[in-house]
């Protein structure tokens, strides 16, 4: 099943406050960037986020999913209705990230 554009808009709506999000259509999913780097993604209606430490330690009791069969496990953020939740998850993990490869 794959994301629906309402869900996508929730979720970037409720991200709004943040300065550099931005998301890109992948098979009928969404993958979220924030200051170019990969966060996670809008997978099935499910907002996932890759588990570093600092999204593992705000989120300690956040379900491991697959977004897809063969991926890596990401953590599923069941809090997206609290903006002020979601800006703090991603400030904490941006330093955690890697940064986007260069392009040849």
């Amino acid at each position: 099943m794959a994301s629906t554009k309402e869900y996508l808009a929730f979720i970037l709506d409720q991200l709004s406050e943040l300065d550099g999000i931005r998301c890109r259509p992948m098979m009928g999913e969404y993958l979220l960037y924030y200051r170019g780097r990969l966060i996670g993604g809008i997978y099935d209606d499910r907002f996932l986020v890759k588990p570093t430490p600092s999204a593992r330690a705000m989120m300690p009791e956040a379900a491991a999913e697959l977004p897809y069969e063969g991926a890596r496990e990401m953590l599923a953020v069941e809090e997206v209705d609290d903006r002020d939740f979601l800006r703090a998850l991603l400030e904490a993990m941006y330093d955690e990230l890697p940064e986007p490869k260069k392009k040849k």
